[in-house]
């Protein structure tokens, strides 16, 4: 630059700088051994999450108790880290018991009002998840969906601040102390597997996670990083790190890991999960997270799952709809995956 340049401002040249200047380090190429990859980016990965307490084996308690019909369904609570308790929907079905265990499906919820949504009892057009937890509940698997932080019954004095995010507030206040949201969100998950694969109607080596937007985030960081994950479903969320967050600001402190891009991207991400059976929802009219971009991040992964030895257990239920759990085809998907004697349990 020069005396007589134009200085240049925008804060966004800077961004892009990095962005354009190096690719995340731990990126699969066609090629590269997948087990070597996989062990390095994991433990990268692992490392990011950071130093967290240790979860707490106490009971969780029940609360209250509905007869559904299909399916009985229980408020619970339990405790995930000391003194940091979760709110829970779990919905049994009447063919599931200690004699006759069934698949158990943890329902993780995105941005909004918690985990409700997810099992409401009626067929409301309006509601972005279209029940997928009762639903899955109705086709005999037992399903856990807790609340995550700041959502549901957590979200009280998380968003406090006036206008701003809660989730970016409270994301920095942790960060003081070392620890972010999606590490204590990845925690909390990972002691809802404990609950789920614990109850006596329950086969734990049949456990799968489905979630939507946020809720399919979390599903593919424990996917990821949490073997007992046998089956997957992330609705409205494969894209690239370039698409929803850095171009359109599409996410927030609860929705990342710091750091994460320098070794890896979304898809990367996603393929962490293999060999272990993947469903890709994406709607073609999702604004938040552009089909061309889920497009381009999922023949990434289709590469990843490829190199794995496994391309069949990558599936995709592309949909004429907007930010919305499909439900139909993951119905089938995790009947599938997750019935005995399925290759992805045995």
């Amino acid at each position: 630059m020069t005396a007589t340049d134009s200085p240049a401002y925008d804060f966004d040249r800077f961004i892009d700088g990095l962005d354009g200047a190096r690719e995340p380090s731990l990126a699969f190429h066609p090629g590269m051994d997948f087990d070597a990859w996989r062990a390095a980016l994991l433990e990268r990965v692992e490392s990011l999450l950071g130093d967290l307490p240790a979860l707490t084996g106490a009971e969780p308690e029940i609360l209250e108790t509905t007869d559904c019909g299909a399916y009985v369904r229980h408020k619970l609570v339990y405790e995930t880290i000391p003194d940091v308790w979760v709110p829970a929907w779990l919905l049994v079905p009447a063919t599931a018991s200690a004699e006759a265990p069934a698949s158990g499906i943890l329902a993780l919820h995105g941005h909004g009002d918690g985990k409700d949504p997810l099992v409401a009892q009626d067929d409301d057009p309006g509601n972005i998840y279209r029940s997928f937890a009762r639903r899955y509940a109705e086709r005999g698997h037992v399903v856990l969906a807790p609340d995550a932080i700041g959502f549901g019954e957590r979200a009280e004095e998380f968003r406090r601040f006036g206008q701003r995010d809660g989730c970016n507030v409270n994301f920095m206040r942790a960060l003081l102390f070392g620890i972010n949201l999606m590490a204590l969100n990845i925690q909390d998950d990972r002691r809802g597997l404990d609950i789920l694969g614990a109850l006596p109607e329950v086969d734990a080596r049949r456990l799968g996670c489905a979630g939507l937007s946020f809720g399919g985030t979390r599903t593919m960081y424990l996917g990821a990083l949490d073997r007992r994950i046998r089956a997957a479903v992330v609705s409205g969320y494969l894209t690239t790190f370039r698409a929803y967050a850095l171009d359109t600001g599409n996410f927030c402190g609860s929705q990342f890991l710091p750091g994460i891009y320098a070794y890896a991207d979304v898809p990367d991400l996603h393929g962490l999960i293999a060999p272990r059976p993947l469903l890709i929802e994406a709607g073609r009219a999702d604004r938040g997270f552009p089909i061309a971009a889920s497009r381009e991040a999922h023949a990434r992964v289709a590469a990843i799952y490829a190199a794995a030895g496994v391309p069949e257990r990558l599936e995709r239920d592309e949909f004429d709809g907007g930010h919305e759990y499909r439900a139909e085809a993951s119905l089938d998907f995790m009947d599938r995956w997750l019935a005995p004697g399925s290759p992805a349990v045995s």
